[in-house]
């Protein structure tokens, strides 16, 4: 029978690791050389962390201590007027009205209508064999959509006319129409 003594050398470093192990071990669990109060174990001259020191000497001291009370009691609570605990939210406060005589602009004069919203498409690539139909890829956040001329991409906008240089797209919700340069960026 045999036991894997062959190698001598192999047998003494693992004789050798084993026996340390066990020091190791016996010293953790027994605390040989150790004091055990928490005071003893962080002392403030070798971690230079007075305040520690001190919380960790109050937090076992079972006495009352009246100057954390006092300062505790002079701080006051300055809420927004929101109850939490309630799902509805407050009315919103209503403006007041300005006199007609501090009215910005021109009273009589219409306002012009707000201009339409930018197309957030952007150009992604080209599609197909480069001289047939022309074909393209546009960004729009996360999605991305293939197009040809006449396509109408994400329910909303037409592909008008694709170009060498740039595409142009209409808002079909705002007849807006607008062109996007053909190119990476």
């Amino acid at each position: 029978m045999k036991l894997g003594t062959e190698n001598k050398k192999e047998t003494i470093v693992a004789g050798a690791l084993v026996l340390v192990a066990a020091l190791l071990l016996v010293h953790t669990f027994t605390g040989k050389g150790q004091d055990a109060s928490p005071e003893a174990q962080i002392a403030p001259e070798q971690s230079g962390h007075k305040a520690l020191h001190s919380l960790l000497s109050h937090s076992l001291d079972p006495s009352l201590r009246f100057d954390l009370l006092k300062s505790s009691e002079d701080v006051t609570y300055k809420g927004t007027g929101r109850n939490i605990f309630s799902s509805v939210a407050p009315p919103p406060d209503i403006p007041t009205p300005l006199p007609p005589d501090k009215q910005p602009g021109d009273a009589n004069a219409p306002s012009a209508p707000p201009p339409p919203p930018p197309i957030d498409l952007k150009f992604y690539g080209f599609a197909g064999p480069r001289y047939g139909s022309k074909s393209i890829f546009l960004l729009k956040g996360e999605d991305i959509f293939l197009a040809k001329e006449g396509d109408i991409v994400d329910r909303r906008y037409k592909i008008m006319r694709i170009g060498p240089t740039s595409v142009e797209i209409q808002d079909v919700l705002t007849n807006n129409t607008q062109t996007i340069p053909l190119s990476a960026g």
